[in-house]
């Protein structure tokens, strides 16, 4: 008799799997699909939010799944001290900017944060490093491929 029983999704599993993230008008933000690669990542590496991670624990390979998560669940509220202004002489030579443009900066731990250039005006301008989805509710619908 097989006694091999599939295995659940818990902490510290890796797990793979595809996602599309939608928001409420039904856009697709983001999708492992349009990238055609699965993602993966061990739960409770931090790569996703304790709330999401919640919301998958127990399922297995096969399993799909549309999690509904409000903002602050999903990528949180948009954080005022996330928001910085620069002198526009801080932007190097070939820089196009405008607003809208998402750019890398380097961040004090020397990794790179994306921010999204949200106003110019004169010589100051504005980056926002909260998260693009941050204040966002979304629906993301998963589709587990493996769990190990």
């Amino acid at each position: 008799m097989n006694t091999a029983k599939e295995k659940s999704i818990q902490q510290d599993a890796a797990v793979t799997f595809h996602f599309t993230i939608k928001l409420k008008d039904g856009s697709v933000a983001d999708s492992t699909h349009q990238m055609g690669k699965p993602a993966k990542l061990v739960i409770g590496d931090g790569s996703l939010s304790d709330n999401f991670e919640q919301c998958l624990l127990g399922l297995q390979a096969g399993d799909q799944r549309t999690i509904e998560l409000k903002a602050e669940d999903a990528f949180g509220l948009p954080n005022p001290d996330n928001i910085h202004y620069m002198d526009r002489t801080k932007f190097a030579g070939e820089v196009q900017l405008e607003v809208g443009v998402i750019m890398a900066f380097s961040g004090p731990d020397g990794a790179e944060i994306p921010g999204i250039i949200t106003a110019i005006e004169g010589e100051s301008v504005t980056v926002d490093f909260n998260h693009p989805l941050a204040g966002q509710d979304v629906i993301f619908d998963v589709e587990i491929l493996a769990v190990e």
